[in-house]
Order: structure tokens, then C-alpha cells, then sequence
């Protein structure tokens, strides 16, 4: 009898042992949680940011290779000779 009172009293100390465990843990991470949200939504404004400046080079770029009509080719001026008969 006793040693399942022994056992009992291990099974409970190891439950609230493990419960603490994850609250202590949790409450250590919500910092380092809180930074890396932080973190991130300062790399999304930074990519949002890239991205726009991405899209106003490009329309530049193809505003500035856009060019008008071609220059016609100059035609040389060959005079016909008279044929003989």
C-alpha cells in the first residue's frame, strides 16, 4: 500500500511539475515573441517598400526604351541607264 502512495504522489509531483514547466516556459517566450513580430513586420514595411520602387523603376525602364517610328532608310539615286536597241 504504501509504495502505490509513493507512486501516486510521483505521477502528481511530475504532472504539476510538467505543467509548470510549460507555463514557466511560455511565459520566458511571449518577449522573445513579441521582438520577433516586431522584427518581421518591420522586414514586410522594408519588402512593401522595395516592391514599389521595384514597380516605378520598371515603368521608367520602359518608358525611357520606348522610341518613336524607326528613320526611314535614305534611297540612293541610281539613274537608269538607256537601253540599247
Amino acid at each position: 500500500m504504501e509504495t502505490l502512495q509513493i507512486l501516486g504522489w510521483i505521477y502528481i509531483g511530475i504532472m504539476l511539475g510538467s505543467i509548470g514547466g510549460v507555463i514557466g516556459l511560455g511565459l520566458f517566450q511571449v518577449n522573445r515573441i513579441a521582438d520577433l513580430r516586431a522584427t518581421i513586420q518591420d522586414l514586410e514595411d522594408k519588402v512593401d517598400d522595395l516592391v514599389f520602387k521595384n514597380k516605378i523603376l520598371k515603368g521608367e525602364n520602359q518608358r525611357l526604351s520606348k522610341r518613336g517610328k524607326p528613320q526611314p532608310r535614305k534611297r540612293r539615286n541610281w539613274k537608269k541607264k538607256p537601253v540599247k536597241k
